[in-house]
């Protein structure tokens, strides 16, 4: 496993500023590293950023080598390969490997084959956005399973759950389960961050946990969803008054009434009107030798089948009047050319709705407890995969007609419908009202936000359909989530930039995952011979670090729960979830002997 090492200082490179670029920068230049940015086309206000946070930027005019040599590559310590192109970063990775066999190149591809050869063959750390930010994306729909993670050979869960009562988190949640987050149900402080099971939380207070699945049953019994009432389920523009059996009829008309077209139901209505009047004729005419009368029934039976031209013999016209006779024969004739005609729309209309449906352009009319993914880029194909995995229903919503990722997703089982996600017409085409969740995942921050808006319109008060919105910009994102109360708003920057500076330090991240609203990166450290953790107690660490549990050197068990009094040894390997800032200068604390810690003594 590599370490951070304390060597010659030496600088980083990041070539491309775009979004993730930026993020990047800001994470080395607070690790207290030198960076040296490439600039290779982004807009002002990104070169102007990084200098402000004080890397150097050098412009990349004459291609890739004459940007590295500028960048000082001989001297540096890493590439970070972040250009707006996969031929782009591919070019700048290979050529920085050839130039420095021993260099470490970190480089965002996202072509997957391209990605495995590079990998492979070449030696660089290849690494993708939309792999590393859509398991916390898939979150939202997760409900109560939470989400799942992995600690050396055990397999935890991290879940939200409110505080029952008012008391101390260890009396509340015990000692097994781990506190990541605590938000106030004032929802006017930011939140508490790993805190320490002696933190008082008041009833309703949103606690986020880590533990084993059978831990979380029997220390919380239900962390269930509750199913909100119906008058909360009701949908925006469904008035009052269209509950129960009466309720239902009028919801089921109005949809008869969206499937059909104008001809159909025009025709329809017309045969409907000739049996009418036929049975009033029948019943009023008709005469059986004895004298009798027909029923309403009876009427009704024989009407459609002179309509159906199948009469079995039981009623005739034959010793009728000549008028009723002469009108037998025009119902006959008229019930005939009808009944043709409505099987020939209904027809019609089925194999219409088929074929769009097939296109990209029906109603999904058979799907309940689906996801509606809005957005087919790198990101939403890796959701699609994601969620189709578990058997769970997706339909994706998607605008342009020639996406390459289309015949992919429709491959795996999804259905598609071609449209504006911003329109009310296309969220009732994907039954948005019973769907289970909805991500909405397109490249434009500003598209998703107004999908985001229009999908909340749509469903109103309802609370039990949770919606994942991707917003690159983290600042935009946590405004958004102030705002507009979104619970589930994933800046796919913040996601991915601690897993690029982590590969470049040598940081084994193993997962990004929110605690709540908080995004928490989880990863492997093993301990430096002489570093600043070697011989380091829990309690003594610096920060909002959490250590799950720790793998002592030439032992083969996990110790799960771990005390504040535990030591850590050299090679020790500790399973440590926490901010990403957080958790990266923890690695930067072991790169330093511990007269070089932060705080420690300097001498006399």
């Amino acid at each position: 496993m590599n370490h951070l090492v304390a060597g010659p200082p030496g600088h980083v490179i990041v070539h491309g500023l775009e979004g993730l670029g930026l993020r990047v920068v800001e994470h080395l230049v607070a690790l207290g590293l030198e960076v040296v940015a490439v600039d290779d086309g982004a807009r002002p206000g990104a070169v102007q950023a990084a200098s402000a946070l004080g890397a150097t930027v050098v412009p990349h005019h004459d291609g890739a080598a004459a940007a590295l040599g500028a960048a000082g590559l001989r001297d540096a310590r890493a590439v970070v390969c972040l250009s707006s192109t996969d031929l782009g970063a591919l070019e700048t990775a290979l050529l920085a490997r050839r130039l420095r066999p021993e260099l470490t190149v970190v480089a965002q591809i996202r072509n997957q084959a391209v990605a495995r050869a590079v990998r492979a063959d070449a030696g660089i750390l290849v690494l993708d956005v939309a792999t590393i930010a859509s398991p916390a994306i898939v979150e939202a729909y997760l409900g109560e399973r939470g989400h799942g993670l992995r600690i050396a050979d055990e397999v935890v869960q991290v879940r939200t759950v409110a505080a029952p009562r008012d008391g101390l988190l260890r009396d509340l949640f015990g000692e097994v389960l781990v506190p990541l987050s605590v938000q106030r149900t004032d929802g006017t402080s930011d939140p508490v961050v790993c805190p320490g099971r002696d933190l008082e939380v008041h009833a309703g207070d949103a606690v986020s946990l880590l533990g084993p699945a059978a831990t979380w049953d029997e220390v919380v019994p239900s962390t269930r969803t509750p199913v909100p009432p119906a008058s909360a389920r009701r949908s925006a523009g469904q008035p009052r008054g269209e509950h129960g059996p009466s309720g239902a009829v009028r919801r089921w008309g109005r949809a008869v009434a969206r499937a059909t077209d104008t001809r159909l139901r025009r025709a329809l209505a017309t045969l409907l009107g000739l049996g009418l009047t036929s049975i009033i004729v029948l019943m009023a005419g008709y005469r059986e030798a004895d004298g009798t009368r027909m029923t309403p029934l009876d009427a009704l039976y024989f009407t459609a089948e002179t309509i159906g031209t199948i009469g079995y013999g039981d009623f005739s016209f034959r010793a009728q009047p000549s008028w009723l006779r002469a009108y037998a024969v025009l119902l006959m004739l008229a019930g005939a050319v009808l009944a043709a005609l409505v099987y020939a729309l209904l027809t019609n209309l089925l194999v219409s709705q088929r074929l769009q449906e097939s296109l990209g352009h029906g109603q999904v009319t058979d799907l309940r407890g689906h996801v509606i993914v809005v957005g087919l880029g790198s990101v939403g194909v890796r959701v699609v995969e994601s969620v189709t995995a578990t058997g769970v229903p997706v339909v994706v919503v998607e605008t342009d007609e020639t996406n390459r990722y289309l015949a992919q997703v429709r491959g795996l089982g999804a259905k598609v419908v071609l449209g504006d996600a911003t329109l009310a017409r296309t969220l009732e085409l994907v039954n948005l009202d019973r769907a289970r969740a909805v991500a909405v995942l397109t490249s434009d921050d500003l598209t998703n936000l107004e999908v985001a808006l229009a999908v909340r319109d749509w469903l109103g008060e309802r609370t039990d359909v949770p919606v994942a919105l991707r917003l690159a910009d983290r600042r935009l994102a946590s405004t958004v989530r102030q705002a507009f109360g979104f619970t589930h708003v994933r800046s796919t920057d913040e996601l991915a930039a601690p897993w690029f500076v982590g590969a470049t330090l040598g940081l084994e991240v193993l997962g990004t995952f929110f605690a709540g609203d908080v995004p928490l990166l989880y990863a492997r450290v093993q301990v430096t011979p002489g570093g600043g953790l070697d011989g380091a107690r829990l309690d003594a660490l610096t920060g909002r670090n959490r250590v799950l549990s720790v793998r002592h050197s030439g032992e083969h068990e996990v110790h799960r729960v771990v005390r504040r009094w535990t030591t850590l040894q050299a090679d020790d390997e500790a399973f440590v979830v926490g901010p990403h800032d957080e958790l990266l200068g923890l690695l930067r604390q072991d790169a330093l002997p511990p007269a070089r810690r932060p705080g420690a003594p300097t001498g006399p």
